[in-house]
């Protein structure tokens, strides 16, 4: 899975450019309801004739033509369509409806296993679990987020968060995946696994990192004690 970083400030500067030359794009919207942890969600696909892109981003709430959304209520989600083999407007409608369910499913599918987690990392947690829906999350991941919701254990610091892989929606759903992450530790699981057998996986991978850094961080106090008294028999250098 390719990192998210780059597309760090990518729904500010889209915006932005909006402002400046509206003609030159254009946005439409995909609603998502049903959902176990949210309420709805929006799909905004925006599409620019200038930078040659069609961007995909998803959003809370139901929303629909007119309605203003801000940067900050923007996820970047790197699935995008591609209709490039359209040869006329039906085919292009025809490939927009099978690219968006594609992606429609796969929130939905995502946001169904979301919810069966909740469960299991409350035991493991020994609390209640959060559903934290925030765009930004306070932790680095190597993949990208595919919807604004995420499980937080925040006692244990625990977050569990749906991930996805980049491609365009032409190759079908995208890779989907369940990523634990707990400090600097994390773990992306296939959707389908068993949340209690990768919970406890998790767990054993949290704690041989632990322990790694317990074992580093005495290896560098040992040296360090070890270089001042060899220092003890040098004269001091100015």
């Amino acid at each position: 899975m390719e990192g998210p970083d780059r597309h760090d400030g990518e729904a500010e500067e889209l915006l932005q450019r909006a402002l400046l030359d509206a003609d030159a794009s254009v946005a439409i919207s995909l609603k998502v309801d049903g959902l176990s942890l949210a309420d709805a969600m929006t799909v905004i696909f925006h599409g620019r004739r200038d930078l040659g892109t069609i961007q995909t981003y998803v959003t809370h709430g139901g929303r629909g033509a007119g309605d203003a959304v801000s940067a900050a209520e923007l996820l970047r989600v790197p699935c995008d369509l591609d209709l490039s083999e359209a040869q006329d407007r039906d085919e292009a409608e025809g490939l927009y409806a099978v690219q968006a369910n594609a992606l429609r499913d796969a929130i939905v599918a995502a946001d169904t296993v979301l919810a069966v987690w909740a469960e299991p990392l409350g035991n493991l947690a020994g609390q209640v679990v959060s559903v934290d829906r925030s765009i930004a999350l306070p932790l680095r991941l190597p993949v990208h987020r595919l919807m604004p919701v995420a499980l937080t254990a925040p006692e244990r610091g625990i977050t569990v968060v749906p991930v996805c892989g980049a491609r365009t929606l032409a190759e079908g759903r995208p890779p989907l995946g369940i990523a634990c992450a707990q400090q600097d530790v994390v773990h992306v699981y296939p959707l389908p696994d068993d949340p209690e057998r990768c919970l406890e996986d998790f767990s054993d991978r949290a704690a041989e990192h632990a322990r790694a850094l317990a074992d580093q961080l005495s290896h560098q106090d040992t040296s360090v004690q070890r270089f001042l008294e060899l220092s003890d028999g040098f004269p001091e250098t100015g």
